[in-house]
């Protein structure tokens, strides 16, 4: 009894110990790594008004012909257009990727950046635009509102001065607008569908293949190229397409996955994928400052005169460039590449210009997306 149950035990350890070793490391879905042709997404662009701002809006009569306009779609009838003087309304371009099969009703985000004199968008509610499709295309593909956010701020302090935050021209509305038509798209002759890879690669392009083949059927797929591979569609598939193209998406492959780092220059926000490699490297960099001061001076005039006080500017001008020292980079993680930047000790927005510095010095193996 003992005998048999320690048997089974070990059995069970080495399935275990096979099942573990027989698992794909790293395995990638064809989702991930392609794209089907015909299915791409498309740029949208409107203009719009973006209201509720505090004084922080256009001067420019654009704004206010651009709100004479909102007033009257809603009904209102303004023949001054002194009444709408404002300078809480700004006039922004929007814009939007809608995503492939899109069906009307589909919520998505929608970015907003000001185009006149407006110092900041930030409080402000985008008020209903209409966003078309490439070049003078006339048809309203989606309707746009709602709050924008702009991940930054802009104050005024007493003697003129500003302190200011991130860049606040630009703004989001997230899930802000409402897809209100599809463009129509066709994916295959019938005969065939097409795969385009994301990142053309004839190692990666040869793998994906060979893996199709593998779980779906032979000589169903073919490579056409580094950045593509058609995929000859079965019998069964003739009248099953979309069952049988989401069999091709859920393949999984054992690729060179990519990697990224996304920067937001507006925000200073970085974010740095898992795979992320930098290789050895020496880094410096030193930022430079000019700070500009502007002193006011008052001149008293001579007593029992009637000459006026005569006021002039004194400008002090100070210059501070720190120290800069090379220091030794590298990681083959995320956590060792923020460890190796960290002791860096810059700004994110330093640590932007220094991730665009490294790729273009070929010391970054991944690739740079800005938002």
């Amino acid at each position: 009894m003992n005998v048999n149950r320690t048997t089974r035990c070990f059995t069970l350890a080495l399935l275990a110990f096979a099942l573990v070793f027989t698992l794909p490391a790293d395995a990638t879905k064809v989702k991930e790594l392609c794209e089907i042709q015909g299915a791409r997404s498309n740029m949208l662009k409107g203009t719009g008004v973006v209201v509720g701002l505090s004084g922080t809006g256009d001067s420019a009569s654009v704004a206010i012909q651009a709100l004479k306009r909102m007033h009257e779609r809603m009904g209102f009838d303004i023949d001054n257009l002194g009444d709408l003087a404002s300078k809480n309304v700004a006039v922004v371009t929007v814009t939007a990727t809608l995503p492939a099969y899109a069906k009307e009703g589909t919520r998505m985000d929608v970015r907003v950046q000001s185009v006149g004199d407006a110092k900041s968008l930030e409080g402000g509610t985008l008020m209903e635009a209409y966003l078309y499709g490439p070049g003078q295309s006339e048809t309203v593909y989606a309707v746009a509102q709602g709050a924008v956010s702009v991940g930054g701020f802009n104050a005024d302090v007493s003697g003129g001065s500003t302190v200011r935050q991130n860049h606040t021209t630009v703004g989001r509305v997230p899930m802000g607008a409402y897809v209100e038509r599809e463009v129509p798209a066709t994916i295959t002759d019938g005969y065939r569908i097409v795969l385009l890879l994301k990142r053309p690669d004839f190692g990666n392009a040869s793998t994906i293949a060979k893996a199709i083949d593998a779980e779906l059927g032979d000589n169903l797929a073919e490579i056409t190229g580094a950045g593509s591979i058609r995929i000859n569609l079965p019998d069964h598939a003739h009248d099953n397409l979309f069952p049988f193209i989401a069999e091709v998406q859920d393949v999984s492959v054992q690729v060179d996955a990519p990697t990224r780092v996304v920067l937001n220059e507006r925000t200073g926000t970085i974010v740095v994928g898992g795979n992320v490699m930098i290789k050895p490297c020496q880094v410096a960099h030193g930022s430079l400052t000019i700070k500009i001061a502007v002193t006011p001076n008052v001149s008293m005039p001579l007593s029992f005169t009637d000459a006026d006080p005569v006021i002039t500017e004194g400008v002090d001008i100070d210059v501070e460039e720190q120290e800069a020292h090379f220091m030794p980079v590298e990681g083959t993680s995320a956590t060792e590449v923020a460890e190796a930047l960290n002791k860096l000790r810059v700004t994110p927005r330093d640590m932007i210009s220094i991730f665009q510095a490294l790729r273009e010095a070929g010391a970054l193996d991944a690739d740079l997306e800005l938002m």
